[in-house]
């Protein structure tokens, strides 16, 4: 598996350098090419569509982003392409014409949208796009069925955690995920200090980021509690390492 050491180094722009979707809107080309302008890796979310093309969208309902019906699972790859973001000129792009655009100037922490009974075969898609991909990249998830298939999908991708929660019953679930291969965590910045972080960074030396920061403050605590940040709609340069 490759090295995961670089997701420590700068602080990652939450789906893009964005403006919170008054001119350049979220998990767009324009948001990516203002991220790799700056020189900050890049997080991003996908989604499967009905004819299983990964495309990088972050909500499961259109409406939001596009002002039409549905779901992302409900579209062919061509029909929600076609999609303009927020009314500009930007369309939901495909994971490999994201791959394409970013060609490795940044690195790349993508985050898989799990949406179970439509997202079978998501990892296979994702972990074949990277396979050829030559940049740095790294794939994580909330959703726990999809992080079993990081080893046998994407074995050489450095896959994470993300998480969050401080009741027991949260952090016994983030446990279980260690049998899993994962190489770094992505936690909610709000639910830091707690001991699974605690352990995973003190006992396995295994990467923290945090999300999502939008303030000093938060960006302090994760620098205190975590390795590295992820953030939006601030300028995190003054603080970062």
């Amino acid at each position: 598996m490759n090295s995961i050491n670089w997701i420590k180094k700068k602080p990652v722009a939450h789906r893009g350098l964005h403006d919170g979707n008054k001119h350049v809107w979220e998990n767009t080309l324009a948001a990516f090419s203002a991220a790799i302008n700056r020189g900050f890796p890049i997080e991003c979310d996908l989604h499967l569509t009905k004819d299983g093309v990964p495309v990088v969208f972050h909500d499961s309902p259109l409406k939001r982003l596009t002002g039409e019906e549905g779901h992302a699972r409900d579209l062919t790859a061509k029909q929600i392409c076609a999609l303009h973001i927020g009314g500009t000129k930007e369309r939901v792009p495909t994971l490999d014409e994201m791959l394409t655009h970013v060609a490795g100037k940044v690195p790349l922490v993508i985050e898989l949208k799990g949406d179970p009974g439509h997202d079978e075969g998501l990892v296979k898609a994702v972990g074949k796009s990277l396979s050829k991909y030559r940049g740095k990249a790294a794939i994580m998830s909330f959703d726990h069925h999809l992080i079993r298939q990081f080893p046998k999908h994407a074995p050489d991708i450095p896959g994470g955690l993300t998480a969050e929660g401080i009741k027991d019953a949260d952090i016994e679930a983030h446990f279980s995920m260690l049998a899993h291969r994962i190489s770094f965590v992505s936690y909610n910045v709000h639910h830091l200090p707690n001991r699974f972080i605690s352990m995973v960074r003190g006992k396995l030396k295994m990467p923290v980021i945090t999300w999502t920061v939008r303030t000093r403050a938060e960006l302090a605590k994760s620098y205190a509690e975590a390795d590295q940040a992820t953030f939006e709609l601030m300028d995190p340069v003054p603080d970062a390492k």
